[in-house]
C-alpha cells in the first residue's frame, strides 16, 4: 500500500475531472452490476506512465470528446486494493494491468487499454484512441 500523502494528489486528477472515486467492492460492483450506459473505469496507479500519458490523455479524451461515457470512475490500484480487484473482475479475460481504461456498456466490457498499450505513447495518441472508441461505443 502506498501512503496517503503520495497518492492524493494523483487521486485528485482525475475526481477533479468528474470521475467517482471507487474505494470498496461494493462501490465497484454497484456501479457496475446497476448502470445502464457506459462507464469508464481507470485503473489509476503511481508508475511514471500513469502520471505522463495515462491520466493526462484520460483527462484529455474526456474534455475533446463530443459523446463522453455515462460516467467517469477510477479505483487505484496499490491503494484501494478491494476495488481494484473487484474491478478485475469486471475485466477478465485481461489480466491485471495498472494503468489500463475500461469502458463498459450496460455492464459489459467493451473495450480495453492495458499498460502495454499505454507505455511508450503519448497523452495526445492516448486522448485520441478514446474518443475514437467513445464515438463507437457512446452514441
Amino acid at each position: 500500500m502506498y501512503p496517503e500523502h503520495l497518492t492524493a494528489p494523483m487521486k485528485e486528477e482525475l475526481v477533479a475531472d468528474g470521475f467517482k472515486d471507487l474505494t470498496s467492492a461494493a462501490e465497484v460492483s454497484e456501479l457496475l452490476d446497476n448502470e445502464k450506459g457506459t462507464v469508464l473505469l481507470v485503473v489509476n496507479s503511481v508508475c511514471g506512465c500513469a502520471a505522463g500519458t495515462a491520466r493526462p490523455g484520460v483527462r484529455m479524451a474526456v474534455k475533446q470528446a463530443g459523446v463522453k461515457p455515462n460516467v467517469l470512475a477510477t479505483v487505484f490500484a496499490g491503494v484501494d486494493a478491494e476495488a481494484t480487484a473487484k474491478a478485475r473482475e469486471y475485466m477478465l479475460p485481461y489480466p491485471p494491468s495498472s494503468p489500463s481504461v475500461a469502458l463498459f456498456k450496460d455492464g459489459e466490457l467493451v473495450h480495453f487499454v492495458e499498460r502495454h498499450h499505454i507505455e511508450g505513447r503519448s497523452a495526445d495518441m492516448i486522448a485520441n484512441h478514446l474518443v475514437a472508441v467513445f464515438n463507437e461505443f457512446c452514441k
